[in-house]
This record gives C-alpha cells, structure tokens and sequence, in this order.
C-alpha cells in the first residue's frame, strides 16, 4: 500500500522529533509548568516568498494536538519584512518543543521559494522554464522539491525511478551514447515502463548521435555556452526537448534562457541556498 503525503510527511516529522527530543526536552520539562497554555507569532524578518506553512502546522498538532495554529499568507506568497506571519495557542511546552523543528522547515523552504521565484522572474520573458535537479538534502528532498514548485519552478525527475536520465557516466560505462540508448529503449520496452529517455551531450559529436536516435526524447546540452548553444538548436530537430545545465548563474541565465532551450536545470536551487530569517516570538499574555 502507498503512502499518501500527508502519511509521508509525518512520518518524516515523527522522525525529526525522535532525532531532536530523545530522552525529552529538559529545559522545558524543568521551567515551565506542564499546565502553561501560551501564544507565539512567526515573525518575516526579511522580504520572501514563504514557503513550508503546511509542514510547521503539522509538527506544531503532533507536539499538541489542540493546538490552533493560524497563518495570515499561505504558502507561495511573498511577505515583506518585519510582517507577522501567524499565530499559535498551544501548550507552552509543545510550543517550545516544535519551534526549532519548525523554523528549520519555514527558513529552509522559503530560502529555496525565494531565490527560485527571483529567477523564474528574470527569465519569464522566455518560454525557458526553469527545473531543479536531484542535488538535493538527503532525507528531506520532498521539502525542498515542493519549495521549488512554490518558487514556481518545476521538478527535473523526483528520483532515479521516474525518467531514464543517461548521463556522462552512463554513457561511458554502457560503451558510447548510441549503446547506451539502444540498451535504455530495449529495457523500456522490456518492462513496460512509460518514462522518457533524457541523454547529456558533452560535444557536437554526441549531439549528432542523439539527433540520430528516435528513441530520445530529450537533451541535455551540458557546459555549453549560449553561443554554443543557439547554434546546436538549429541542427536539433523540433521533436526533441532541449534542455541547458551546468555553469548557470543568477548571472547568466538570462543569456540562456533566451538560447531557445526548452528547459534550464540548476541544481543550485537546492543545493546552494540561503535560508530565509525569520522567527517565533513567545506573546506574552
């Protein structure tokens, strides 16, 4: 039986728990009454898009299930600076159980929303549309992927099950890119699986075998500049989807996105963020 998300999700959250309470949270447990009931606000403490409300609310009813948990935005929006995000009432202790656990979610998420919205902005003028990657956090990749949607980003592939993604590595233990194709189309075919074939290519040669090859359906040009690029569309079928990855910066991408590439894959998104800087300050009643 599969799980739902919201099934995985606490599963992932219980885990956390376990990993940040053990034997229990003693500073709490020997300063506050075990009857304290208490308020707190999420505070923006700088300019975001906020993204991870769905999962700190789930963390904050597995600490106490009565409490309430209100959040003014929902996630995806962007939040100027110094705003109150939401409110919790709950017990004092599950609050200041769940507080860290909760902020590591919100900075982390919104840090991934922001930085990916600031580039879909910059390339929106372009069919370009940008993909994250699998360079991702073990563990809690179905956080940092959903951030990227709330950026407005797409998903590259969830995992290694989802597409066929020959890489350089692939191609050069399976003998050559046309090898490499021909053994992923037969073992498709084999097992009756319904995902596409991606290939990388590194050269002009190896983007005249992909060409050559119907069996692809999308690829990848790897470290090619803009330049180089704009002239491989001309020779590159419209059947095929283009895809451009490697040395792209906030600096650059404009340049590629408007190459003529279906596609930009930045594993940077996830991999090289800035998580955003926001609080939960006890309200004091």
């Amino acid at each position: 039986m599969i799980n739902t998300f919201e099934e995985e999700m606490k599963k992932l959250i219980r885990t956390w728990l376990k990993e940040d309470v053990g034997s229990g949270d003693h500073s709490s447990i020997a300063v506050i009454p075990v009857s304290k009931k208490a308020s707190a606000e999420f505070l923006m403490k700088e300019d975001g898009v906020i993204a991870g409300l769905s999962w700190a609310k789930e963390i904050m009813l597995l600490c106490d299930q009565n409490a309430t948990v209100t959040f003014f935005y929902n996630d995806g929006d962007f939040v100027p600076k110094y705003t109150a995000i939401g409110r919790i009432d709950a017990s004092a202790r599950a609050i200041l159980k769940a507080e860290r656990l909760m902020l590591n979610c919100i900075q982390r998420m919104s840090g991934i929303a922001t930085q990916t919205k600031k580039l879909v902005d910059l390339i929106a003028h372009t069919p370009a549309q940008l993909l994250d990657t699998r360079k991702t956090t073990p563990g809690i990749r179905v956080l940092e992927k959903e951030a990227v949607r709330l950026g407005g980003g797409r998903n590259h592939r969830f995992g290694l099950y989802d597409m066929i993604m020959l890489k350089d590595n692939h191609i050069d233990y399976a003998g050559g890119l046309k090898e490499a194709v021909n053994k992923a189309s037969a073992y498709r075919k084999r097992k009756g699986l319904k995902v596409e074939i991606e290939v990388e290519v590194r050269n002009l040669d190896e983007l005249n075998e992909a060409i050559a090859l119907k069996d692809v359906n999308r690829i990848m040009l790897d470290n090619f500049t803009p330049k180089e690029i704009k002239a491989c569309i001309k020779r590159i079928p419209s059947h095929f989807e283009v895809e451009a990855s490697g040395g792209i910066t906030e600096s650059n991408i404009v340049e590629y996105a408007e190459s003529g590439v279906h596609f930009i894959s930045l594993g940077s998104l996830t991999h090289h963020i800035k998580s955003l800087d926001i609080s939960l300050k006890a309200s004091i009643r």
